[in-house]
């Protein structure tokens, strides 16, 4: 089954486009996009429940809310984590979690394991006042991070080289397109442009570089 497959369109859902479909006990997901080569979703698990991601493919998840267990390893809400081609995983919660999650074929060299947990790192300054910006990962040309935008903050206009996708995780972020309430989810193509700004301030998750072909 392929959604939202062809990354040379420009794709825009808003959390309230899409209902939750049950997947196993406890287990709901939010589709995004589905491909040969890529997978986005996110994902709700009930207290108690637990998720099985295939090893075959390397996987970023955000935890957006909840705890979530991994073996002996604990991740609460706002950790990113980045694991790389490997033995099949299997994430459990006690209490419930809320998770965004990619799966991809891995590319050559990007082997490393990342954990971030974004409430213990600083944030710096970004490109323009009112702009703040977090790494959480580099690869190439590929790029996450979380991008913190003040009320009223206006990005210059730009293109996209090798596209972007965002993920809204607090706030209104709009551009000349429209406006994105937290929970949409946009993919931009490569060499697409915008102009993008806040009037109410937000908090979106943004990953570059990582359109260039299928």
């Amino acid at each position: 089954m392929e959604i939202n497959s062809d990354i040379s369109k420009r794709v825009v859902i808003r959390q309230e486009d899409l209902s939750w479909t049950d997947e196993s006990s406890g287990v709901s997901r939010r589709l995004l996009e589905q491909g040969s080569s890529r997978s986005t979703s996110v994902i709700r698990l009930a207290p108690g429940s637990s998720l099985k991601v295939d090893g075959e493919c390397g996987h970023e998840i955000l935890v957006l809310d909840g705890a979530l267990e991994c073996g002996s390893d604990g991740y609460l809400g706002g950790d990113y984590l980045k694991d790389p081609a490997d033995l099949p995983k299997t994430y459990s919660t006690e209490s419930g979690a809320t998770l965004f999650l990619k799966s991809y074929h891995e590319d050559q060299g990007e082997g490393q394991r990342i954990l971030v947990k974004t409430s213990e790192r600083p944030w710096y300054q970004g490109l323009v006042d009112g702009l703040s910006v977090m790494p959480l990962s580099e690869s190439g040309t590929k790029h996450t991070a979380l991008v913190h935008w003040d009320p009223g903050t206006r990005f210059n206009p730009h293109r996209h080289f090798g596209g972007e996708e965002i993920y809204v995780l607090e706030g209104v972020f709009a551009d000349e397109f429209g406006k994105y309430p937290k929970g949409s989810w946009m993919r931009s193509p490569h060499l697409s442009a915008h102009c993008p700004y806040s009037v109410e301030g937000c908090t979106i998750l943004v990953k570059t570089g990582h359109l260039l072909e299928d």
